[in-house]
């Protein structure tokens, strides 16, 4: 099989089930933004950190991917006419989102409380985690958008917003594994 096919080179590409469609479109702005979270994850992952975290990361991008396939499949390509979905794979469950709430909490439970927001950084693998949080963010108002036109499932939607609240805690639990100052946000007085 050849990385180039050349059926991209006049802006279009085609999405699962044939559908060609315009490369800005926000079907593929969706989850080439899934994409790009993917990779920004993976590079967290890449980091020197706790086995824990490489391995709910991996599993994260594993989601990512499945999140991805929804995203470049239109609605009307989904479900064949006898009522099965097309797709040969798992969708987002409720179970998905329980990984992340449980890990979540579990961090939470050995971080002292929030009083402030915390200005990213602090350490290189800190801010690549607040890197893949934005990116995070985006990909779920790409996602929410594109559901205002045709719809996304929405656990895929509920998904991504758990999972940046988890990457926000991820980047917290970072700073403290690894002894990096966490910088209140104090609004600047102006004169």
């Amino acid at each position: 099989m050849k990385v180039y096919t050349k059926t991209g080179d006049k802006g279009t590409t085609a999405l699962f089930g044939g559908t060609r469609v315009p490369k800005d479109h926000i079907r593929i702005d969706s989850y080439g933004t899934i994409d790009e979270l993917n990779s920004h994850i993976g590079l967290v992952r890449d980091q020197n950190i706790a086995p824990v975290h490489k391995e709910i990361l991996q599993r994260i991008q594993d989601r990512l991917f499945t999140i991805g396939a929804i995203l470049a499949t239109p609605p009307d390509k989904q479900v064949m006419k006898n009522g099965k979905e097309r797709l040969n794979i798992p969708l987002i469950s409720e179970a998905d989102v329980s990984v992340l709430e449980s890990a979540i909490d579990t961090m939470e439970a050995n971080l002292p409380p929030m009083t402030h927001f915390v200005l990213p950084g602090g350490h290189p693998t800190v801010s690549h985690c607040h890197i893949a949080r934005c990116v995070c963010r985006r990909a779920e108002r790409l996602a929410v958008k594109l559901n205002h036109q045709e719809p996304v499932d929405s656990m895929a939607i509920t998904y991504l917003n758990r999972l940046s609240d988890f990457l926000f805690v991820l980047a917290r639990m970072l700073s403290a594994e690894l002894g990096a100052e966490e910088i209140k946000w104090v609004p600047a007085k102006t004169h």
